[in-house]
């Protein structure tokens, strides 16, 4: 069942530790950030991006809570739906409009995110004249 609503899941850095793909490549992969990042959790959620398939078996692997799916298409995102069965929340981010958004939800993802609700928004011009 596809249901509506929004809220954040991340109100800043000390919410939750987000491992991205430059995090990734620094610490020398995900095994590696993965690690370090648990060291310094202190009892936080540690959600790593995944670029593909591959990259969501070994997160998911490693005990992450949550898998970013970075830019991937609906087919990639509906089979690691399947690769995890729940075992971790995924989320969904990366090219996502109101026209895409629909589509991404019924590849059966957790969360979704749109950086197009804020970088995207129409304007909407409104002046005050105070007439004396």
């Amino acid at each position: 069942m596809l249901r509506g609503g929004g809220q954040n899941h991340r109100i800043g850095l000390y919410d939750m530790i987000l491992i991205k793909d430059n995090h990734i490549d620094f610490a020398g992969g995900i095994e590696e950030a993965v690690r370090r990042a648990k060291i310094a959790a202190n009892g936080m959620q540690v959600e790593v991006e995944a670029r593909n398939v591959n990259d969501v078996k070994v997160a998911l692997s490693l005990g992450v809570e949550r898998i970013l799916l970075d830019n991937m298409s609906n087919k990639m995102m509906k089979q690691a739906v399947q690769i995890v069965e729940g075992r971790a929340k995924l989320e969904a981010s990366g090219n996502v409009t109101l026209k895409t958004v629909r589509k991404i939800a019924e590849t059966g993802v957790d969360y979704i995110s749109s950086g197009a609700l804020t970088h995207s928004a129409k304007v909407f011009d409104v002046s005050l004249e105070w007439i004396k």
